[in-house]
């Protein structure tokens, strides 16, 4: 079949033409792709080709060089390696090539450019393709086309590269490229606008330019000018530009901010088009994230008795008497079809006020207040509406003992507003902004003043609108965990009664009537409802005991009409019963954790026969199924601890399922948790189970397809594992220490910060099992076991890698208590002189860093770890 024709079916409306062009495609890929490949590249820079067969192409060559998936675009970068060099030197060539040559934005050429180049220049291969990008702009003979897609390019490297510092050597090529194509005598706006993208992709890597007055000044100079073009486009653009470099160079904008940044800026916030304002808001909430970080480093750096790094320079607090005003009135544009999920001017000056109040506190009160008091009453929807959310958006920041007053005073309009205003939008505010007030000024919620019509307003909310009853589940939630910390009790207690319960009963059942509303699978109320139960049911007090129960026996015959419907569900529906049977799992923990110890056992069988019934049934195959169920079987295990025995021999084949299922990794980790519980509530009961669970849990440990994040559980679970078989784990020792070793050598990118942070979760796992070993083999404290003798000859090498954490400068507050206890225990355990001589100067000085964490935890178990090595000396 002819190529072209191929291509041209592509892009057919006739689905026969469609699916045999595309199966075409596949089949000639699965032949010889290199071969494939070479014959797009000529098409696409043929420019007597028509434009229909060029873009085809062009859409078809970048889709074998890159993915939307993270994982493919990976194999898609490594496959590229293997071609031979005349192949990759004739595609480069060709795609360079065609650069301005292609009839329609964006260039495919350019995104083709941009892969290959995000694969090779990592290796220093290729190296002249920036210097040609470059030059195509900067070129006077270069025509419009070729620079505006050379700038797409660079903006596409810039954005996909994995290794900035491969371009930092590059950002003075790049950035008079991109600073020529932005400026206002460039008489295109196609060039212009790519130039702008391609700016603001590059900002994270030219912080050497920043840092250099001059050329800051004339950044900065063509971006402004920039923000003032006709084109709405660019002048967008510009001001994305805006907002990213005062979030990374905030220290350098105190020359911009005065004589332009924030006219500029407010300007573009009380622009018509949405587009624009949208940014002119960002651009200040941006600041607001800064300073109200900044305030929380001078705060840390007071604290320690040293200057901070950076200072606020208060900008927003300057501009308070023009920022705010614009708020609140953009607050009042929203119309009624506004849809919930679309972000718009009116919900980013939302977020924009509470920003400014974290980051101004009490001085934004007395802006804000006058507007709500004019408008909460007002005769347009809109006001009230921007009223009511205004008073919501500046509940967290200011002084609480400013705020009770105040709210106070309005909580009896919002419960008249919640009970009688027409308008779904205004009902929406007022049940959002009750809920921040129960959450965050707990003292105004619980108020008998008004409790009683609150309750009465919020009950009859949930029978309103599904945006509405969402909503009010999330204030009575709220309001629950409000009434029961109100309570004067011990950790870990419970009060015997509290402000909700006379309307508990009430309470719940209205809850679970939303549950099954018609309209409950709209604004994700059938989820809140079920999740309010659940919080209601954990802040519940003694007396509300009968209610639960009631409540428990709902759920119970819930499960077990959900599991009968299985056979009579259309696939339409799968997803939503699903979800519901996870509802109704979560819901289950809650109640179990709550059922008193006297009534656990009349529960046990019925829930574990339902939980059972799930596990076999074909939908409980699905991952997400798995996982609640197997949560919920945790959370039994915890309340019945050894007397979950009798359930093992039914249960066991659906938790080594859930291990061996790597490919859901969430259904694997719920079942790597549950043996930690088993471990606790077993003992040493846990014996006959360990052989075949450890079998699994190691070669889990050496699996390359299972996500990372599951294997520190693992670890620690294997310590659990140790400590609770005590002597009978020595004959998985060899293995186990032989795995943590090489786990303690693992390294990471140092500029990658979730790395660091799993680097850390894993350094504290291997020392969690560490601990879980040598308190296993120590036996019990009143019998020691001579056991703990067979790690001996591997202390040295813990302490090594306890040092090596150590001078780690990114190591955590977790992995800092974590080597306290082990060290307090190895002391414990061996009680002579040869720990103190394995414990290294930055050992020591690890330990009185942990001294003085925050953390009660860490500076508590530091302080027992050097009382122990002092009683070694």
């Amino acid at each position: 079949m002819d190529l072209e024709k191929v291509l041209q079916a592509t892009v057919s409306n006739d689905n026969n033409e469609l699916n045999a062009a595309q199966k075409y495609v596949e089949q000639a890929a699965e032949r010889n792709l290199p071969e494939f490949l070479v014959a797009l590249v000529n098409i696409l820079a043929d420019t007597s080709k028509s434009q229909v067969v060029r873009m085809a192409a062009g859409i078809n060559l970048k889709n074998f060089f890159t993915s939307k998936d993270a994982a493919v675009k990976l194999q898609y970068q490594e496959r590229w390696k293997t071609f031979s060099d005349e192949v990759r030197f004739h595609i480069k060539t060709m795609v360079l090539q065609t650069l301005g040559t292609e009839p329609s934005r964006p260039s495919s050429a350019a995104q083709c450019v941009a892969c290959i180049a995000c694969v090779e220049l990592p290796f220093n291969i290729w190296p002249e393709v920036i210097p040609t990008l470059c030059r195509n702009v900067t070129d006077q003979h270069s025509t419009e086309a070729l620079k505006e897609s050379s700038l797409e390019a660079i903006g596409y490297i810039c954005s996909d590269i994995t290794h900035p510092d491969v371009l930092a050597a590059k950002s003075n090529d790049l950035l008079t490229a991109i600073i020529l194509g932005m400026r206002k005598e460039e008489p295109s706006n196609h060039v212009r606008l790519a130039a702008a993208k391609a700016l603001l992709n590059s900002l994270e890597f030219t912080k050497a330019n920043f840092d250099k007055t001059s050329e800051r000044h004339y950044i900065m100079q063509v971006l402004c000018e920039a923000t003032q073009s006709p084109d709405e486009q660019i002048r967008v653009a510009a001001l994305q530009n805006l907002v990213r470099i005062v979030t990374l160079y905030y220290q350098h904008m105190e020359h911009y901010m005065g004589p332009a940044l924030f006219a500029i800026t407010i300007d573009a916030m009380t622009s018509a088009k949405d587009a624009v304002a949208l940014q002119g808001i960002e651009f200040w909430s941006s600041v607001c994230d800064e300073e109200v970080d900044l305030a929380i480093e001078a705060a840390d750096a007071q604290e320690a008795g040293k200057p901070p790094e950076q200072t606020s320079k208060h900008y927003v607090k300057g501009a308070l008497n023009y920022l705010v005003p614009i708020l609140l009135q953009t607050l009042t544009k929203q119309t009624e079809y506004d849809d919930e999920d679309d972000w718009n001017p009116c919900k980013a000056a939302g977020v924009c006020l509470m920003l400014v109040a974290s980051c101004c506190e009490n001085d934004v009160v007395g802006f804000v207040l006058p507007f709500v008091k004019e408008n909460i009453g007002h005769a347009e929807w809109q006001n009230r509406d921007a009223a009511v959310m205004a008073l919501g958006s500046i509940i967290e920041g200011p002084d609480p003992n400013v705020l009770i007053p105040v709210m106070n005073q309005a909580m009896p309009m919002l419960i008249r507003l919640m009970e009688s205003d027409s308008n779904t939008i205004v009902c929406d505010s007022v049940a959002w902004t009750i809920g921040r007030i129960c959450e965050l000024l707990p003292e105004v919620a619980v108020n008998n003043d008004f409790l009683d019509s609150l309750i009465k307003a919020l009950k009859n909310g949930l029978a309103g609108e599904p945006r509405v009853a969402s909503n009010v589940c999330w204030a009575l939630s709220s309001l629950a965990e409000a009434a029961f910390d109100k309570e004067e009790i011990q950790d870990g207690d419970q009060p015997y009664t509290y402000a909700l319960s006379p309307y508990y009963g009430d309470i719940l059942k209205a809850l679970l009537d939303t549950t099954v509303r018609q309209e409950a699978n709209s604004s994700n109320l059938r989820s809140a409802a079920y999740e309010s139960l659940m919080e209601l049911i954990k802040n519940s007090a003694k007396d509300c005991y009968p209610v639960i129960q009631t409540v428990a026996g709902v759920i119970m015959e819930r499960l077990q009409t959900v599991l009968r419907m299985e056979s009579s569900v259309q696939s339409a529906d799968r997803s939503q019963y699903i979800d519901l049977q996870c509802l109704l799992c979560a819901t289950l923990q809650s109640i179990i954790r709550k059922i008193q110890p006297n009534d656990i056992a009349q529960w046990c069988d019925s829930v574990m026969q339902v939980l059972l019934l799930m596990f076999s049934s074909s939908t409980g195959r699905t991952g997400t199924i798995q996982e609640d169920a197997l949560m919920t079987v945790g959370t039994l295990v915890e309340v019945t601890g050894l007397k979950f025995m009798v359930y093992m021999e039914s249960f066991k084949p659906f938790l080594l399922l859930g291990l061996k299922n790597v490919a859901e990794h969430q259904v694997c980790l719920a079942a790597v948790g549950i043996v930690s519980d088993l471990c606790r509530a077993f003992g040493t009961e846990f014996v006959p189970y360990a052989d075949e669970i450890m079998s699994i849990l190691i070669k889990n440990l050496g699996d390359a397809t299972l996500d990372r994040s599951v294997k520190p559980h693992i670890f620690s679970t294997i310590g659990d594992i140790a400590m609770a078989i005590e002597g009978n784990f020595k004959v998985y020792l060899e293995i186990v220490l032989g795995i943590l070793h090489q786990a303690s050598q693992t390294k990471v990118f140092k500029e990658d910060f979730d790395m660091i942070d799993y680097l850390n979760l894993l350094r504290e796992s291997c020392l969690e099992t560490y601990t879980g070993i040598a308190q296993g083999l120590k036996g019990n404290p009143d019998n020691p076991s001579a056991d703990i003798g067979i790690l001996r000859p591997h202390v040295p090498h813990i302490m090594q890698f306890i040092d090596s954490i150590a001078i780690d400068d990114d190591h955590s507050d977790g992995t800092i208590a974590t080597s306290a206890g082990l060290i307090g225990d190895l002391c414990d355990a061996y009680g002579n002189n040869e720990m103190q001589s394995l414990v290294t100067g930055n050992v020591q000085g690890m330990l009185q860093e942990g001294l003085k964490s925050k953390e009660s935890k860490t500076s508590k178990v530091c302080a027992w770890a050097l009382k122990e090595l002092h009683k070694v000396k």
